[in-house]
């Protein structure tokens, strides 16, 4: 019973992690789906989306005939008084006035020349063709974020379960220890430091706990509402090696497809095309202009001399109605030298996004080495930490042994159970890595789709969370 509590423990915890939970888990699939239609983010790049998608209708629109229509309907009415002297005295006289003015005018433009738009419609499309693949780009860095945020819950889950299990197992040696001790079979430094063990176990399983709970909020951010227990890879879940199985040949498709690397060249060459607009300042602009108006104004005068009571008015109409049409040429001469310096500020811009496509092509072939590398290596380290937690048994079991027969201390029993349960957890860590690895790697190429996540959700099973667990103990414990 002695030699094979460390053992047990063991089992106790590899069983946790691969149990069918109680109610359904969620797969990495319905996660992100669910973060589709919950990640802000996503929905930002899709209404900028649709935004860019009405520069072609507007820069076509300027080129279209502009009618434009103005009307005006005035009612004006003012009085004055004058005294004036004359041979028979002086004479008070007053005057009323109203006029009434009616105004219409339709005006008719076209384009004949105008260079900025005409480059605004050359750089329609590309704005277009920017925010299809910022769009895209967007997307495919929602299925990293919810591979990384996934698994980054996996394995907050694995390192809570290995840490209880710890603690469990070092609440039981502290137990016998204080029962050897009670019989004089060892020292009661040897309780102390398994008091010692026990109190960092409990520290860190709390620790534990709040690490995974954060790993949970960062997945509501994605999704929108918080999500239960997550399906985990199995242990017949396969490792590949990227195909192509090239370093150099990933790199190509990265230089050639990455889609944040496609929008930073549709940046530059649209900085290439604003110093072109901004030229516009010195050219010529001709314009169609055909125009009608009618006026027509009616103007009453009333006039009362004081002493003469005889009243006149005098009533005017004016009716105008005219038709036209010309051509307009507008030539800019001098602007207090405001064009020429908005040309180079221009050019200052267009290099400062040569130099932006140039660190992002850098980053984009660095990015592309590491995951593949990552991938490789990963798949590496996932076989050596299996023989790892196979070998990390084997020397619990030893140590256990050696203290039964007094040839090996506490501290070594708990030192060994511990490196057992850290190798069982970077052994599972490793796999999430390596998955996260794949997923950048095609991230990187621009290839990443969702057909990558119904891939993995093959091989993922479902599984307790670490409360269901604990609960599950502790009612077995009271039973």
């Amino acid at each position: 019973m002695k030699k094979t509590f460390g053992f047990n423990t063991l089992i106790v915890f590899l069983a946790t992690l691969a149990v069918p939970g109680i109610g359904h888990a969620a797969s990495l699939l319905e996660v992100y789906q669910q973060a589709l239609q919950g990640d802000p983010r996503i929905h930002e790049a899709e209404a900028r989306r649709l935004a860019a998608l009405e520069a072609e209708p507007q820069a076509r629109g300027v080129l279209l005939p502009q009618l434009d229509f103005f009307g005006s309907w005035t009612d004006r009415e003012d009085s004055f008084s004058q005294t004036q002297e004359f041979p028979t005295g002086l004479q008070e006289f007053s005057t009323d006035r109203e006029d009434e003015e009616t105004f219409w005018r339709f005006q008719l433009r076209q384009t004949l020349f105008r260079w900025d738009q005409i480059v605004d419609l050359r750089r329609a499309d590309k704005t277009v063709a920017k925010a299809e693949a910022d769009r895209e780009a967007a997307q495919q860095d929602l299925v990293v974020r919810v591979g990384q945020t996934y698994f980054d819950v996996l394995g907050a889950e694995d390192r809570l379960t290995s840490l209880h299990a710890n603690r469990q197992a070092i609440a039981r040696q502290l137990e016998q220890a204080k029962q050897r001790f009670e019989v004089g079979l060892i020292a009661i430094t040897d309780v102390q430091e398994s008091q010692a063990a026990y109190d960092q176990a409990v520290a860190d399983e709390i620790g534990a706990k709040r690490s995974l709970a954060t790993a949970r909020e960062f997945l509501r951010e994605i999704t929108g509402e918080y999500v239960g227990s997550l399906s985990a890879p199995g242990d017949e879940f396969p490792m590949r090696t990227p195909t192509p199985a090239s370093e150099k040949d990933w790199v190509d498709l990265a230089l050639g497809q990455n889609l944040v690397l496609v929008s930073s060249r549709l940046d530059e060459k649209l900085a290439r095309d604003e110093i072109s607009y901004r030229r516009n300042g010195h050219y010529p602009t001709i314009e169609l202009v055909a125009e009608t108006f009618e006026q027509d104004t009616t103007r009453d005068l009333r006039s009362d001399l004081a002493i003469d009571p005889t009243v006149f008015v005098n009533a005017d109409s004016n009716f105008k109605r005219d038709n036209s049409i010309g051509i307009e040429f507008r030539l800019p001469l001098f602007a207090g030298g405001a064009t020429s310096s908005r040309v180079r500020e221009a050019v200052y811009l267009h290099r400062a996004a040569r130099e932006q496509l140039q660190r992002v092509t850098r980053e984009t072939e660095r990015q592309t080495r590491d995951a593949y590398l990552g991938v490789l290596s990963e798949m590496s380290r996932v076989e050596a930490l299996e023989q790892a937690v196979k070998s990390s048994r084997t020397a619990l079991e030893a140590t256990q042994a050696g203290f039964d027969v007094g040839t090996r201390t506490i501290v070594d029993v708990l030192d060994s159970q511990f490196a057992l349960y850290r190798a069982i957890t970077n052994f599972y860590q490793a796999r999430y890595d390596y998955l996260m690895n794949v997923l950048r790697l095609k991230q990187a190429a621009g290839n990443l789709q969702i057909q990558d996540l119904e891939e993995i959700d093959k091989w993922l099973i479902e599984r307790k969370t670490p409360e269901e667990v604990f609960a599950e103990e502790a009612a077995a414990s009271s039973s």
